[in-house]
């Protein structure tokens, strides 16, 4: 489902500010996958997720969708295979729009437009069926502005909105850390239920190790743009925050606490 294969991304190349992001790193992600991805600042986690969507031309190395290199491709021809939901709940809607003429435009991602959103008596049925699952009351609310959404609303729409063509890849970058410890909560059950719902192919970027153990069913840490700690399914179950934080102590040199390592 993707393929990454020793891929490598440096920022500022030949100057005194260069930067290298991302060094050789390879992953695989079978279908139905779902990973998550915990490291410090700077560790290219978000490096990683740009690349996959066409935000960042790689330098080196290959990234394949459903067995296409998509190296060439621009980031919006490859809204037809990539979902995506952004730290800033600002960042994956339209405030603009209407719910309903937002989730119009979700359902179009990757596809030719035409002139019109074409909303449809059974296109704003399926909406409601779709809102209704976050259990938050937006199925009444499809003609209201998103704009006027809370956070974890906004959140949890685009979450929603992401998945909503099933895409090949879902990445999440870490969706939850601009939220209150309530709407957070709220959003990372939905994220569990959608892609567990929609068996989609996930990789979760987040500084929370709680919810990286809890989300998914493998685990990857990444530090100055390489994978040094990796997970299986198997392994993940007896994983432990105490077992990250020793293993991150390793990489730095340092035990850190929870706190630390969030920073």
């Amino acid at each position: 489902m993707l393929k990454i294969d020793k891929i490598e991304k440096t920022f500022f190349a030949g100057t005194v500010n260069e930067r290298r992001a991302l060094a050789g790193l390879s992953l695989h992600l079978d279908e139905g996958d779902f990973v998550t991805v915990i490291g410090s600042n700077g560790a290219g986690k978000s490096t990683l997720l740009n690349a996959i969507s066409g935000r960042y031309t790689v330098d080196t190395g290959s990234i394949e969708i459903d067995g296409r290199r998509v190296n060439r491709l621009k980031e919006h021809q490859r809204a037809a295979y990539v979902g995506r939901v952004f730290q800033d709940p600002m960042a994956g809607t339209a405030p603009d729009l209407t719910i309903e003429q937002n989730l119009a435009l979700a359902v179009r991602r990757g596809k030719r437009r035409g002139l019109g959103l074409a909303l449809t008596r059974s296109l704003r049925e399926r909406f409601r069926d779709e809102l209704q699952s976050l259990e938050l009351g937006l199925e009444n609310r499809l003609t209201a502005k998103v704009g006027l959404l809370s956070g974890g609303q906004r959140q949890a729409l685009s979450l929603l909105m992401a998945g909503f063509t099933h895409p090949s890849i879902l990445l999440l970058d870490e969706h939850t850390a601009a939220l209150d410890p309530q709407r957070a909560a709220l959003v990372t059950e939905l994220t569990g239920r959608i892609v567990s719902q929609g068996r989609l192919t996930t990789l979760m970027v987040t500084h929370n190790m709680e919810q990286a153990l809890r989300l998914g069913n493998r685990l990857i840490m990444m530090h100055e743009g390489r994978i040094v700690f990796s997970a299986s399914a198997d392994e993940k179950r007896t994983l432990t925050v105490p077992r990250l934080l020793e293993e991150f102590g390793k990489i730095k040199g340092a035990q850190l606490d929870d706190r630390a390592l969030l920073s």
